[in-house]
């Protein structure tokens, strides 16, 4: 969980407008007001409506326009802060005070902050990054610290939510020193946990553990109990990553402890998910049944989703230990069922949002448009007014002397107008012919974007998380780096019947048109193991041939597209193998054991064979790789040639000594060396798994 700390501003300074200006502007909250009449907070709005426009000290004013923005807060949040946004652009024009312009800048930096937080919740990551960084340098010129702390916050939140912990980590420190010298305690414990986060999703449980127990300490002094718990949980996960399962335990029953005391329902199924897993992992299987089920009862009590589907994917592996399948197989389609109502739902949210985040660009290029215009057309009537009064004056002065010199210049400069004229409304509809088409090129540009910005969404929906990969492959690692925003290449993971199945899988082409083709063929793995019940390598690929090719055979153009794929299923110490055109490689006792994949595609081909599985007896330290095409086939080096798999081979020989994740930062830092500034030429994913 992150912590989100955002700087809600609902006054709107008005320093240095007349009473009818605000008047003239306040027409418009009058009339939005007229819907909200029936509403329980009407008397105050109405009161506080009613202050605003009697007042005549702008203190009032704020503290009435505070009390209409609060009671409205609901319904027409966004609108008020676009709005208020635009009142303090205007009041920047006005003469202020040093005071005023000075309360200004603070509401200004606060209105930043207000427009970014909508653009975060649009979607809109490059635009809230912007207003946030506003925000922050109007709090850095009015040396507003505990300010600058909420902007920094904010910040390091939107890179964190991107995946760029380098830049998150950044903000967030800048946050925390500031929050330690004003000893704001609720921000500082915000911080300190946001940073924990981003180390143990990284791996790095050390320092995760540092700023955990920070946050705990903090939570203490406030004596915050639904935090508390909380920080008791976070603490917990580390222990237990560590396999101090004793100290997790001890962790995770504090935190149950105190949800139960204050009643937080949804923070108990968390925590009796975490102790059932402890349970589970120590192999007290009827201990854990207890807690999961529990878990699940009050997850279906509440109608709560997430609870459903994780007590329920827990309850299968505790079935099929106690040997009881009848439950084990009702457990599994409950978690089915449930996983895929959510993923449905994610799917319907995320189009909704993205529809309405369109419709919300869409409305405000026409409002700022608008706006633009009226301003230019005012700017130009001055213009034109100064001109005139300028060239009357000098006209005047020179009247008497220079008049027979007037009157025949007077007929020149008619003719030279007239030509100018006719110049100036040529480049003028050629200009607008330009823009027009520049600002439809853009939008077209955009468009494409998102489209292309939420396939990706949707295709990440489909790959499995790193943390489920821990779970299943503690000592592992997944190099995954698309050529484009979305990609061909795909790794896929499933565990079925005791068995961890893993694979590296390349489909053609890459960007939209590979990634089209990988979500067919992840469905049909998906199928194969779940809908027929496959565990067998060859048996797997063969089945996902056939389901592959029967869907594109709906096609009327002749579809010949399909997957290279290198797959896996491990039980224990025995390693089953099957490939297409993507073979596997073992290292061992510093060799590498290299099985040949069958050399037909996933797809479309003439005269094809069932797939053949190897089947293997791994040893203790051995190292399995699977991987694409992309790496090896990288352009690079001084003469720009391909990587190819002798140099792979190498590479990882000479990495053995290394842990997986350190492998894994190693194969990527060689990637990038060799590749320099030439461009990636293919998608690239490469797994690796000790025993």
């Amino acid at each position: 969980m992150r912590y989100l700390l955002y700087i809600l501003v609902v006054s709107l300074p008005l320093v240095g407008f007349s009473q009818n200006y605000a008047n003239k502007d306040f027409y418009l909250i009058d009339s939005l007001l007229l819907s909200e009449l029936e509403q329980p907070d009407s008397i105050l709005l109405y009161n506080s409506l009613s202050q605003y426009h009697s007042s005549k000290r702008d203190t009032q004013k704020i503290d009435a326009l505070t009390n209409i923005c609060e009671g409205m807060m609901h319904e027409s949040w966004e609108k008020y802060q676009i709005f208020q946004y635009k009142i303090i652009k205007e009041a920047e024009s006005k003469k202020l005070t040093a005071k005023e312009k000075k309360y200004l800048q603070k509401s200004k930096g606060q209105a930043y902050s207000n427009i970014g937080f909508i653009y975060d919740n649009h979607g809109n990551t490059s635009l809230a990054l912007k207003y946030y960084f506003l925000a922050l340098k109007s709090f850095e010129q009015n040396n507003l610290l505990e300010d600058q702390a909420g902007a920094l916050t904010n910040i390091g939140t939107v890179y964190d939510s991107q995946g760029d912990t380098a830049q998150a980590l950044k903000y967030y420190f800048k946050a925390e020193k500031i929050y330690e010298i004003y000893d704001d305690k609720l921000g500082l414990a915000t911080v300190v946990n946001n940073i924990g986060s981003l180390y143990k999703d990284s791996y790095q449980m050390d320092k995760a553990l540092i700023y955990f127990k920070r946050g705990l300490a903090i939570n203490e002094k406030m004596n915050d109990h639904q935090s508390l718990a909380y920080s008791y949980g976070y603490i917990g996960v580390v222990y237990g990553y560590n396999k101090e399962y004793e100290i997790a335990l001890d962790y995770f029953i504090k935190g149950l402890e105190i949800r139960r005391e204050i009643g937080d329902k949804i923070g108990i199924t968390h925590s009796l998910i975490n102790i059932g897993a402890i349970c589970l992992k120590r192999n007290q299987l009827n201990k854990a049944k207890a807690y999961f089920s529990e878990c699940l009862e009050l997850a279906q009590y509440l109608d709560y989703s997430n609870g459903i589907k994780n007590s329920s994917q827990k309850l299968v592996d505790v079935y099929e230990k106690l040997g009881n399948s009848e439950q084990a197989l009702k457990m599994f389609k409950l978690h089915i069922q449930t996983r895929d109502s959510i993923s449905n739902e994610a799917t319907q949210k995320a189009t909704a949002k993205q529809q309405a985040k369109y419709e919300y660009e869409k409305q405000k290029v026409l409002d700022d448009a608008a706006h633009d215009k009226e301003l230019a057309i005012e700017q130009e009537e001055k213009e034109k007014q100064q001109i005139l009064t300028g060239a009357t004056a000098a006209g005047l002065g020179l009247l008497v002397v220079f008049l027979i010199f007037v009157f025949n210049r007077l007929r020149v400069t008619k003719k030279q107008k007239f030509v100018i004229e006719k110049q100036k409304n040529e480049v003028e509809q050629q200009k607008e012919v330009v823009e027009q088409a520049h600002t439809e090129l853009e939008e077209k540009n955009q468009e494409i974007m998102d489209s292309i910005t939420y396939a990706k969404r949707i295709q990440s929906a489909i790959l499995p998380p790193i943390k489920v990969v821990k779970e299943y492959l503690q000592e592992s690692f997944i190099l995954y780096k698309p050529k484009d925003i979305v990609a061909g290449d795909f790794y896929w993971l499933e565990h079925s019947k005791g068995k961890v199945l893993f694979a590296a899988a390349d489909c053609t082409g890459h960007g939209v048109p590979g990634a089209m083709v990988s979500v067919v063929c992840n469905n049909g793995l998906n199928r194969s193991v779940r809908e027929y019940g496959l565990t067998d390598p060859g048996e797997i690929l063969s089945k996902t041939r056939e389901i592959v090719v029967q869907e594109f055979a709906k096609s009327e153009e002749d579809v010949k597209d399909g997957m290279d794929i290198a797959l896996c299923s491990l039980e224990g110490k025995t390693l089953k193998y099957a490939g297409a055109h993507n073979p596997l490689w073992i290292i061992r006792d510093g060799e590498i054991l290299e099985t040949k994949a069958n050399k037909q595609p996933i797809g479309q081909f003439d005269n094809p064979e069932p797939y053949t599985t190897h089947t293997f007896e791994l040893q203790k330290k051995d190292a399995v790789y699977i991987f694409s095409d992309g790496y090896v086939d990288q352009f690079g080096g001084e003469k720009g040639k391909k990587f190819k798999a002798k140099a792979f081979r190498e590479l990882l020989l000479s990495i053995q000594d290394k842990s997986m994740e350190g492998q894994k930062v190693i194969i990527d830092e060689a990637f990038e060396t060799w590749r320099g500034s030439l461009e990636q030429i293919d998608d690239v994913c490469v797994i690796g798994v000790r025993i």
